[in-house]
């Protein structure tokens, strides 16, 4: 390793040890734009004897060329024009050949689907490639990258063609966790409190480029400012890109979150479709699955297992702040976020983004609440009243006969469950009972940043968990 990563030790002990192996290897990485991919592949292994890294939106004459002047960098100098993808990975083998046998050769592929954009008979050489030729031989360790989520899976994890089961690791990169990002800001210097990172993770997520951009020098604010408002900021201008290279069709997809973004508790399919005025077929089937796929929305089964009512929620930070602050707006004040930091808008966004906060750290929440040994079930809920009703977006169903409801409340201090908030939360027990007719026992939970005020109201809860617990 090159140099040391915060996070990503079980990545690390995968790769390491398939790399130690007796065999080719064929290792697929893959996850959301920005997540670290390349970094962790790059600084997984001592040497990469062959990298080429596909250009988006290039034609195939423009990967090919490409690919070839790679191997010229790399070693092979008297590479011929290549004209097509079989010549292509020819040429690779008789570089890879030509390397010493006492040792395992790295290939390294990055953003693989952009190069089969390019040519629709690329994915057939390349599995010539694997199956004819490199998993014969017991010295490759083939790595192949891609932050179009929908292509590693379809094309690759779940190939039904020559590809099928060739895979011999797959990892699903994720982004950080609340305790890695805050390891990750220590190793640069930073001295936020975790209220402070809490925040920080609302915005970018825990996605380590956009954490990379950070300064330690300023405040969050600050940072925020010069990143999303300044005229150039690097983030202002991330949405169309970040769409617009994991999809095809990205008008599409950036509908449904944007339709989504605005309607915070969750819509349900028929909703997106009649929100959207489109018609509900494969396209969008796939659209929904792509965008699951990749992390920005998720779907929420809900608790009667019903999945015609199941509920989709955006859950990307960098997608729902952009939307909420930047899309559409035309905000001209380059410090618009430290001069709005006790606004409405602010308010109301951090309240729903503190939701989305827990909702990514439910193995932590679990873990806080004692029941990380229990076999658990997680559902959202939303009662069938027409009225509105009351709404569940943490139900954590256990195996001990018993059910925890977990509220979630962003506040500065200490939050003071009033009367009418505890009449609130007896009715949503009452009426999940009801509608649900369990005959399990039902518990209330409040996850909350500075704990709850001891109070006469406070006694409905039967647990209390603070911010402190998700940084496990």
């Amino acid at each position: 390793m090159n140099v040391k990563i915060v996070g990503r030790e079980y990545e690390l002990r995968q790769l390491a040890r398939y790399y130690e192996s007796k065999q080719s290897e064929f290792v697929a990485v893959y996850g959301r734009r920005r997540v670290g991919k390349t970094f962790l592949v790059r600084n997984a292994f001592r040497k990469i004897d062959f990298q080429y890294a596909a250009m988006m939106n290039a034609s195939r004459r423009e990967q090919l060329v490409g690919f070839a002047n790679a191997l010229r960098e790399q070693g092979l100098t008297d590479v011929a024009e290549i004209t097509s993808w079989q010549d292509a990975f020819g040429e690779l083998k008789r570089f890879l050949g030509a390397l010493p046998k006492s040792r395992k050769k790295v290939v390294f592929l990055d953003e693989l689907p952009w190069m089969d954009k390019s040519d629709a008979v690329f994915i057939s050489a390349f599995e010539h490639f694997w199956n004819g030729w490199a998993s014969a031989r017991k010295d490759i360790m083939l790595v192949v990258c891609g932050s179009a989520t929908s292509w590693m899976t379809d094309k690759l994890i779940n190939n039904r063609g020559g590809l099928h089961n060739r895979i011999t690791l797959h990892i699903r990169l994720e982004p950080f966790t609340l305790k890695e990002t805050e390891l990750y800001l220590k190793s640069r210097k930073f001295r936020w409190g975790r209220m402070m990172i809490a925040e920080c993770y609302m915005i970018f997520g825990g996605v380590p480029y956009y954490l990379s951009l950070l300064d330690p020098s300023l405040s969050l604010a600050k940072n925020v400012d010069f990143l999303f408002f300044r005229q150039n900021g690097v983030l202002r201008g991330e949405f169309n890109n970040l769409y617009a290279s994991l999809f095809t069709n990205s008008k599409l997809y950036i509908g449904i979150v944007k339709l989504l973004g605005s309607k915070k508790k969750g819509l349900s399919r028929d909703e997106i479709v009649k929100g959207l005025k489109i018609s509900d077929g494969g396209t969008f089937s796939k659209a929904l699955a792509d965008l699951e796929n990749c992390g920005f929305i998720r779907c929420y089964t809900p608790f009667d297992k019903k999945k015609k009512t199941a509920l989709f929620q955006l859950v990307d930070f960098y997608t729902l702040f952009y939307l909420n602050f930047i899309w559409e707006r035309k905000v001209n004040e380059e410090e618009f976020w430290s001069k709005n930091m006790r606004s409405s808008l602010r308010n109301a966004w951090i309240g729903y983004a503190f939701e989305q906060l827990c909702l990514a750290h439910v193995r932590q929440i679990k873990q806080g609440l004692g029941i990380s040994g229990v076999i658990t079930n997680v559902y959202s809920w939303r009662s069938s009243k027409q009225d509105g009703g009351a709404q569940i977006d943490l139900v954590i169903d256990r195996n001990d006969d018993s059910i925890t409801l977990c509220e979630m409340k962003w506040s500065n201090k200490q939050y003071t469950i009033t009367a009418a908030y505890e009449k609130n939360l007896s009715n949503k027990i009452e009426t999940f009972i009801e509608e649900n007719e369990t005959s399990k026992t039902v518990f209330i939970a409040m996850i909350t940043t500075q704990g709850i005020t001891p109070n006469s109201n406070s006694q409905i809860l039967d647990n209390n968990l603070i911010l402190s617990d998700l940084f496990v």
